[in-house]
């Protein structure tokens, strides 16, 4: 550890870090510059049920007439410039890198938080034939590194999506639900009935509520979702 450390602070001094918005200097690799991280758009007032924007409440409207499988929901950025680009960065494009730099933020927010932690973080599978083709699973990247630094274990092989499902994002509403009905698999006994989901953006909550089904029928008391961004969407969740 201690050599991982002293050659992080070698790298720093030799190529000090850069913001990976605007390319000024960075306090770490694994942060923005203080101005790009101050005019991120912040998430502060959502339901705290989907996180769907807006004003605060306890559960909004949408949630009221027909309650998602997940019980809240923590999601850190609203899904518009230029968190979508690190997003698509992340994810398209193989820059791993944005995982932590994500991921430290929404950890730092999820800290300071009253209620109780879950025991266990679960990714959003990838199906195998996409984690071939992309060559990893953007959400056990974000997955992991919380679990490190909320000091909370990961399990990225206990949830499988059964089958390769369409892009959601090509989807509108009614067939992202029924493109991702039994979509998921709980592949061994729960270790914990208090667990996350995490993913990096929520769109409908189609894809989180199909999980969290799954991992109900599997015996979870309570599931939460933690996400890097909220997408602003006036459809059903």
């Amino acid at each position: 550890m201690k050599v991982d450390h002293w050659a992080g602070r070698l790298l720093d001094l030799l190529l000090p870090p850069r913001c990976r918005l605007c390319g000024d200097p960075a306090a770490a690799a694994s942060r923005l510059c203080a101005p790009c991280e101050q005019e991120l758009p912040w998430l502060n007032g959502a339901c705290a049920r989907c996180a769907r924007p807006g004003p605060e409440t306890l559960r909004c409207g949408v949630c009221q007439r027909r309650p998602p499988a997940f019980d809240r929901t923590t999601a850190l950025l609203q899904y518009r410039p230029p968190v979508d680009y690190l997003l698509k960065r992340l994810k398209f494009s193989g820059e791993l890198a944005i995982a932590p730099l994500l991921a430290g933020l929404l950890a730092e927010r999820i800290a300071v938080r009253t209620a109780p932690l879950p025991a266990l973080l679960i990714p959003v599978p990838l199906h195998r034939s996409r984690v071939r083709e992309r060559g990893y699973n953007q959400a056990g990247l974000l997955a992991r590194c919380l679990g490190q630094q909320l000091a909370l274990p990961v399990a990225a092989r206990l949830c499988a999506r059964r089958r390769a499902t369409r892009p959601q994002s090509l989807l509108n509403p009614a067939d992202r639900q029924r493109n991702l009905r039994r979509a998921f698999a709980v592949r061994a006994p729960l270790p914990a009935t208090h667990l996350a989901i995490v993913d990096d953006i929520m769109t409908t909550g189609h894809t989180a509520g199909a999980l969290a089904r799954a991992l109900k029928r599997a015996g979870a008391g309570e599931v939460e979702v933690w996400v890097i961004a909220r997408a602003a969407v006036q459809t059903a969740t």
